[in-house]
Formats: C-alpha cells, structure tokens, sequence
C-alpha cells in the first residue's frame, strides 16, 4: 500500500510491528485489532465491503482528514451527512465496481475540500473579524488531507462482500 503517513494503521493490521517498543498491552490490543479487522484490510489496495445488512464501507484507513477530503470528492457515492472517520467511509448501497469506476476516473484531480461544521467556523478564534466565507473556507483547507487522498485514490479497490458478521 501507499505511505500515507509515518505508519499507517494498514501496516500494523497486516501484521508489521510499528517501529517502536510496545507494552504488554499494546500487543494484546494489537493482536485483537488484528484478528478483528482481518477482513477489512489487504496489502493489495483498499476494500469495499458489502455487509449482511447491505450497508457498504470503503475501508481506506487513510486517517480523518484523507476520508473527509475522500468523501467531499466523490460526494455522489458517499452517503451524505455522514460523520467522517480515521477507517472508512460509508458508500451508497447500490454502488457496483463499474459505477465506482466511473464515479472515481480522474477524482484524484478535482479534490474537494470538505465541509465545516457551522459551529467550528463560529468556534474559530478571531470568527468576528473574518468574512464567512473566508472563515469556513480556512477551516475547510486545515480539515483537508489532499496528498493522502491522493495516494487513496491511486491505490487498487477490491470489492467484497461479507455475509452473517
């Protein structure tokens, strides 16, 4: 897989020990998050994975800010309003490898920046002084992980389904 930060979360899940001394119980809960995530991770690229209920999740494992510039770009397959997270993001169920395919040719070059909350903007030290624009759209850029979704989006998708988690 790509690099997309100094250790990725996918490293770890497909068995590499981070680059650092780990307590007993961080082997243990490395261990569980292993054999938990099992499914949801391959050296090969990303997944996207229909579960039992229909429900379908593309597991990036890119971080908040790659998933949140993710889901912005390619807002016509991602489920809408949903609360963006560091593992995957939540697709339309009724998303098929060739709709992704067209859905997602040439995405790496029209990134989005993605949404802001109406009560960060008025959180944001000195919001008074700023236009609005100029406050969401500077929050919007810090929210924003272009080069990790960048190297997200050039990576092989593998879709999968899993039937009775």
């Amino acid at each position: 897989m790509t690099c997309r930060s100094k250790w990725p979360a996918s490293n770890s899940l497909l068995g590499a020990d981070p680059p650092v001394k780990l307590t007993q119980r961080a082997v243990r809960s490395l261990s569980e998050a292993r054999e938990h995530f099992l499914e949801r991770v391959h050296q090969g690229g990303t997944l996207i994975i229909r579960d039992a209920d229909g429900r379908m999740r593309w597991w990036t494992w890119a971080g908040h800010r790659a998933n949140a510039t993710l889901a912005a770009t390619l807002d016509e397959v991602a489920v809408p309003g949903q609360r963006v997270n560091d593992h995957w993001i939540r697709l339309r169920e009724d998303m098929t490898p060739a709709s992704w395919k067209s859905h997602t040719a040439g995405a790496a070059d029209r990134l989005c920046l993605p949404a802001v909350d109406e009560r960060a903007v008025r959180g944001l030290k000195f919001a008074e002084a700023l236009p609005p624009r100029l406050a969401e759209a500077t929050l919007s850029a810090r929210l924003a992980g272009s080069e990790s979704a960048v190297a997200v989006l050039s990576e092989p998708v593998r879709f999968v389904s899993i039937a009775g988690q």
